[in-house]
C-alpha cells in the first residue's frame, strides 16, 4: 500500500528555519565560549551574521522550504552552503578562517545542521510528514 505524500504545514518550515538558526547560534556560542571570548551581543553578532547569511543562502540555492526535514537535500546542500558562505564573509569582513577554525566549523556545523534533520528522520520514520 503506498503512502501519500502530505505536504508540510508552514509552520513546520518556521520550525526548519528557527532550528538551523539557532543551531549556528549555538555553533557561535560554544565556539566563542571556548576561545575565552566575551559573549556580549556585538561579539556574538560578529561571528554569527556571516553564518547566518550562508545560511540563508543555503536555504534558497536548496529550496529548502520544499522539504526542510529531509537529509540528503536539503541537508547536505545547507551545511556546505552555510560553511563556506560563512567562511567568505568572514573573510569579506576581515575576520579570521585559520584552518583549524574551518576543519571545526565543518564537523560542528555538520553535526548540528544534519544532525537534527537525522533526529527528524528517526522520529517520523513511518509516518508522512512530508
Amino acid at each position: 500500500m503506498a503512502r501519500t505524500h502530505t505536504p508540510l504545514k508552514p509552520r513546520s518550515i518556521v520550525w526548519a528555519a528557527v532550528i538551523d538558526l539557532v543551531a549556528v547560534l549555538v555553533f557561535v556560542l560554544i565556539g566563542r565560549a571556548s576561545h575565552g571570548e566575551q559573549l556580549d551581543a556585538g561579539g556574538i553578532l560578529t561571528t554569527f551574521w556571516p553564518f547566518a547569511v550562508g545560511l540563508a543562502i543555503g536555504w534558497a540555492a536548496a529550496q529548502a522550504w520544499r522539504h526542510p526535514l529531509r537529509l540528503p537535500l536539503p541537508g547536505v546542500p545547507i551545511w556546505l552552503i552555510t560553511l563556506v558562505g560563512g567562511m567568505m564573509f568572514r573573510v569579506l569582513s576581515g575576520q579570521g578562517t585559520a584552518l583549524p577554525f574551518v576543519i571545526v566549523a565543518t564537523i560542528a556545523l555538520a553535526i548540528l545542521l544534519i544532525g537534527w534533520r537525522v533526529g527528524a528522520m528517526l522520529v517520523t520514520r513511518g509516518r508522512s510528514v512530508e
